[in-house]
């Protein structure tokens, strides 16, 4: 299971969600351009220093990363058909977040193979897209049998 970022704009959430990936062991694309700096300090400051620990892939642009694409790929979204409860997942599934401020354009939508949201009381537009993407990367774990070794 990896996680993909399009064109993400804020780097404190990139480096949350890199701390995310390595604590439970799952890879990062990041789908450029960004809306920061790679190295940007607050991307640090978030990731602290588990961003070292993840594998991290950083792509051109959509085309690049849907050529090399492997495995389905999940968009979280709003406008998501299936309610996180409802939704199956497997092992080789892509958890394609969008942009914090544009999501992603009709195409990348589009091509999605599977359309998901995480439901949320009346009057709510939204959530954090780390914290999306924390609430469906668990549920999705807890559904492949939570395939993260805890060493403590």
């Amino acid at each position: 299971m990896r996680i993909a970022l399009y064109q993400p704009d804020i780097a404190g959430n990139v480096g949350a969600i890199l701390r995310l990936a390595a604590c439970m062991g799952v890879g990062v694309d990041v789908i450029e351009p960004t809306g920061f700096t790679w190295n940007d300090r607050k991307l640090a400051r978030a990731g602290m220093d588990y961003a070292d620990a993840v594998e991290v892939t950083r792509h051109v642009d959509w085309t690049a990363f849907a050529a090399q694409a492997r495995g389905r790929i999940v968009l979280l979204t709003t406008s998501g058909a299936v309610p996180l409860p409802e939704a199956m997942f497997r092992d080789d599934d892509i958890l394609l977040l969008g942009s914090e401020g544009a999501g992603v354009p009709a195409p990348v939508h589009d091509r999605a193979d599977l359309r998901v949201r995480v439901p949320m009381r009346a009057g709510f537009r939204s959530l954090n897209i780390g914290i999306s993407c924390a609430i469906v990367l668990g549920e999705a774990m807890r559904q492949r049998g939570w395939p993260v070794a805890d060493d403590r």
